[in-house]
């Protein structure tokens, strides 16, 4: 009876554990697709569940000042995991793991060689951009448009999302005429072939250098799983996952 009550303990010891394992991550909307194949990867070779919640950075980074319980932040620029680590907010100095690209993206037959041009035709009635206030994506989408010189001729026509996942769906129902969001959206096997898209030329924005840091809620509650999961981020497999979904390596 002893010895059934021992193995008992020790599978229920071992069942805990395992149930235990696991790390909340708030991830950029932009890195949702990749992401899901990040997290089975790591799994497989972890056995570390990693659960997400995807939205805006800037969104994130407000949550995680007001002590939001998340032990990674996997941005979509460098800035807000800059000021969280600058505040103590964050524990150590973020260094990018991917570089996102911008893309024009819509349902309908435009002619998308001709670039942010397209921007100003009659046909482009409304035209979808994250927050710039709090998406980096929505930013480069504006700083694109004012070095293109047609900022002003199409501010009347956007609509903003909260991040580019809501950019997508603006595209896809048919609400707006043409998205600015991010290529690895458009290469995400859920939305192959949905649309056309062209790349945004990249010297019309800033490179976006996205960046993780392991949170001060994650360095107190689940230090090891969190530092074992950045590291996995910066990995060879992880790095082959980045590439097949458009992003630039560092």
């Amino acid at each position: 009876m002893k010895r059934t009550y021992l193995i008992f303990g020790l599978t229920l010891a071992i069942f805990l554990a395992q149930a235990a394992a696991q790390i909340t991550a708030a991830v950029a909307a932009n890195v949702q697709f990749a992401m899901e194949e990040l997290k089975a990867d790591f799994r497989k070779s972890s056995g570390v569940e990693v659960k997400t919640i995807y939205g805006a950075s800037g969104k994130f980074a407000s949550q995680i000042r007001n002590g939001a319980p998340i032990d990674i932040f996997v941005s979509a620029d460098m800035s807000f995991p800059d000021s969280l680590q600058k505040w103590g907010y964050a524990i150590g100095k973020p260094k990018p793991y991917a570089y996102g690209k911008l893309v024009l993206w819509s349902l309908k037959d435009f002619d998308m060689d001709k670039g942010m041009a397209i921007l100003a035709d009659s046909a482009v009635q409304k035209i979808a951009i994250a927050d710039p206030a709090r998406a980096p994506y929505g930013r480069e989408a504006v700083k694109a448009m004012q070095r293109s010189g047609v900022l002003e001729k199409v501010s009347h026509k956007l609509v903003y999302g909260d991040n580019t996942s809501q950019v997508g769906q603006y595209v896809l129902t048919g609400n707006v005429s043409i998205g600015i969001s991010a290529k690895s959206m458009v290469l995400a096997p859920e939305l192959a072939g949905k649309g056309r898209w062209k790349e945004v030329d990249s010297t019309l924005y800033d490179p976006i250098a996205q960046g993780a840091v392991i949170c001060k809620y994650g360095m107190e509650n689940n230090p090891g799983l969190s530092a074992k999961f950045l590291t996995y981020l910066y990995s060879e497999p992880a790095r082959h996952i980045f590439l097949k979904y458009g992003y630039i390596l560092p």
